[in-house]
């Protein structure tokens, strides 16, 4: 009977343990993912600039270009103020493209331009230019879309990144599961590996040159590689960015019909 009081405590005693271990990595995980949220873009309304750039198969200079102006209205909820996730991305180049927008209202998406009556539902994961659909030039905000869990450590460049396994909430979200490598050292962003459904490998994307951007180091480009084409790849580097705060009214349908500034 001693005996089997000593096991039982013993065991109980490792369930504990284990549970508790799983809490502390969940927060640990939800910590990680927050922070480097936080350097990816700043939790309050902001306008930037970004150029796509598609590169073929052994050619060193982009195949084609689009350039976006986009003014996102990203608010964590804070001091009482609800979350907010709208966006609206004006076309600027090349010339023929110009005076179309996409307006991003958290999952759902519309593309406008002027030979239309009205703005039209999109998909997220149209491709835009090369191996850049219309969700990537908008900024995501990974703890809002997925759960996170951390897997450990890696490798990463010349840094140790913590490894994150993330798992959409929502099947609005376009990707269904993520592999999340960020540096320990600085919370910095360093890749994303998207997944289908059934696990397969869709495209990696790695975060690049860091500058002081907004009061923090921020990724001003970003390479992403389809895993079909391994020898090609596309480009999103981000200039111009400034804090600029919208009205909401900016952000609907009947707004972007009278056109956007």
């Amino acid at each position: 009977m001693i005996v089997t009081a000593s096991l039982r405590i013993i065991i109980v005693s490792f369930f504990l343990i284990m549970a508790n271990a799983s809490v502390i990595a969940s927060v640990g995980a939800l910590d990680i993912i927050r922070r480097a949220d936080e350097i990816r873009s700043p939790n309050k309304p902001f306008r930037y600039t970004v150029t796509v750039l598609e590169y073929k198969d052994g050619v060193n200079k982009e195949e084609n270009k689009q350039i976006l102006d986009i003014s996102m209205r990203f608010m964590k909820p804070e001091k009482g103020m609800p979350a907010d996730a709208r966006s609206l991305a004006r076309f600027i180049y090349p010339p023929r493209d110009k005076g179309n927008i996409m307006l991003s209202d958290w999952y759902d998406l519309w593309f406008y331009t002027p030979s239309l009556r009205r703005p039209i539902p999109v998909s997220r994961e149209q491709r835009l230019v090369g191996q850049i659909s219309n969700g990537d030039v908008i900024v995501t905000n990974f703890e809002y879309s997925y759960s996170a869990t951390l897997a450990g450590d890696k490798p990463c460049g010349e840094s140790i990144c913590h490894e994150l396994v993330l798992l959409r909430k929502s099947d609005a979200v376009t990707y269904p599961k993520i592999i999340y490598l960020v540096e320990k050292e600085n919370y910095h962003p360093y890749q994303a590996s998207y997944y289908s459904m059934d696990d397969k490998l869709l495209k990696t994307v790695k975060y690049e040159n860091f500058q002081m951007v907004l009061g923090e180091m921020r990724p001003m480009k970003i390479v992403v590689r389809d895993a079909k084409h391994s020898k090609g790849y596309s480009v999103m580097e981000y200039s111009d960015a400034r804090l600029e705060s919208l009205p909401e009214s900016n952000f609907t349908r009947e707004y972007i019909l009278r056109g956007v500034k």
